[in-house]
This record gives structure tokens, C-alpha cells and sequence, in this order.
């Protein structure tokens, strides 16, 4: 079975125009039995998102249309492809009663849905940490450091792990190892697997799924997966469940560099 479990859409306030039916035919073409489009969801309604144009997830209003959208195209192409509803949710530290009170709404309305660390507090303030190398950097200089930062963001996936979001709580956390997005802009050799395989025993002892996720490969600063191939070599040694995800947020990344990953 070949699944792409992370792909975004024309929903994306971030992305491209791409219809669904693009990524869906292409998805077909390449012999892929299982997508899941995996929107980001809208933000807690209090939380002020500290990118410059606010974009980083969907807004409300456009959440039902999107699962609607779904709805009839889940129908159109049964007979080709399973396509599972999803969400790519931010755990966001501080906003946990929000977060929960969201997914007991949407998620019986959810096929599939993925939680994700984006976002870093420090000292009440909040950052994008993936938004862009410059915004890394600086937020490296606040905290301390670039350890530092990479010890925040494990933390918080950890959090996010140990988190009690209620029923519909994802089951699959996304890209572990984001953080190593901006690596070689700052340039330093951090020694993190000891930290990435805490997580990813914590994953597998609480009956979570991983997403490998493909798309660090693309990015100019990072070039390889999250996690990196040998820490996936590690899940597939502990048998943590593997969810490949191509993170896609226009259809021409569809599936990017899946046989790199799962050859």
C-alpha cells in the first residue's frame, strides 16, 4: 500500500491555487492507494499568530467547506483512490483547553489528523520557529542559543505528545524533527539523536504514529527528511508505525522524494 498521509490543499493560506483534482489524479498516476489531505487548521481563536501576514493556518470560515469539498470527492473517486479527510493541527503550549475543545467539535467529522509543533513559547512570546532563517536566528540569539532552541522544540513535542486534547486527539505527530529545517544557516553540529529517540520511543509507547516527512529534503538550509534517515531507521527498529508525508503544498510536490525514504 502506498500512502501519502501529509498533503495540504487550495485551502492553504500559505500555498498555492492547486485544485484537489490535481493532487488527486496525480496521486492516482503514481500508484498511490491512500491520501490524506491534511489542511492546517484554523488557530485558536485568542492565539495571535507572530507571522508577518498571519497565514498560518486556515481561516474558521473555510473549514466546513473544505470538509464538504472532501466529502464529494472522497465519493467521485472511490472506485480509484481512498482519500481520507484530515487536519494538520498545531498544539500550541497555553492553549491546550482551546486545542481540545476544537477537536471534540471537528473530529467526528475527521478521517485522519495529524499535530504538529510550529510554534515556540518563550517568556510568553511566541514564534514561528520553521518561518524563516532569519526569524530562527534571532530567536536563537533570545533564548541563548541554537541548543537551546533545539532542547525548546523537543520539549514541546514531547508536550504535545503527553497532552490531554480529549477523544479526537491526532494520533500521528508530524515532522519530530522540524527544527533541523534552518541547520546548515546556523551552521552548528548539534548532537540531538539522543533526544529524537526519546521522542520516538515516547511515540511508541503511547501508540502513536510518525510522519515521515519528506519534504526537509526541498528545503535549501535542511536537505535531508524529518526525521533523518538513520532515526527512521530507528523507528522501523523500535516497529513504530511509519506514515510517509510529502507535506505537499502544491501539487508538483506530490510525493516528493518518496523513494528515498521507502525504497
Amino acid at each position: 500500500m502506498k500512502k501519502d498521509g501529509h498533503i495540504h490543499s487550495p485551502f492553504c493560506p500559505h500555498g498555492t491555487d492547486d485544485p484537489f483534482e490535481q493532487y488527486i489524479e496525480k496521486a492516482i498516476k503514481e500508484g498511490f492507494s491512500h491520501i490524506t489531505f491534511t489542511e492546517h487548521a484554523p488557530l485558536p481563536s485568542s492565539f495571535v499568530d507572530p507571522t508577518p501576514d498571519q497565514d498560518s493556518g486556515m481561516k474558521s470560515e473555510y473549514l466546513y467547506p473544505y470538509i464538504e469539498e472532501l466529502k464529494q470527492l472522497k465519493k467521485r473517486y472511490a472506485k480509484q483512490i481512498s482519500i481520507n479527510i484530515g487536519l494538520e493541527v498545531d498544539f500550541i503550549v497555553g492553549y491546550e483547553d482551546e486545542t481540545r475543545g476544537f477537536l471534540n467539535e471537528i473530529g467526528p467529522h475527521l478521517d485522519d489528523a495529524i499535530l504538529s509543533v510550529h510554534f515556540l513559547n518563550w517568556q510568553n512570546t511566541y514564534c514561528c520557529i520553521d518561518f524563516s532563517e532569519d526569524v530562527f536566528l534571532d530567536f536563537s540569539k533570545k533564548v541563548g542559543n541554537v541548543e537551546a532552541v533545539y532542547n525548546l522544540y523537543y520539549d514541546t513535542v514531547q508536550q504535545s505528545i503527553e497532552a490531554d486534547l480529549g477523544p479526537y486527539k491526532p494520533k500521528r505527530i508530524g515532522h519530530p524533527t522540524l527544527i533541523h529545517k534552518f541547520q546548515l544557516a546556523h551552521g552548528q553540529t548539534i548532537d540531538d539523536d539522543h533526544r529524537i529517540k526519546e521522542i520516538l520511543t515516547l511515540l511508541k509507547d503511547n501508540n502513536y504514529e510518525l510522519d515521515v516527512n519528506s519534504a526537509g529534503y526541498s528545503k535549501t538550509f535542511c536537505k535531508e527528511p524529518y526525521p533523518p534517515l538513520h532515526l527512521i531507521e530507528y523507528a522501523r527498529s523500535i516497529s513504530l508505525p511509519l506514515v510517509f508525508g510529502s507535506d505537499a503544498h502544491q501539487a508538483k510536490d506530490l510525493h516528493q522524494h518518496y523513494d528515498l525514504i521507502f525504497k
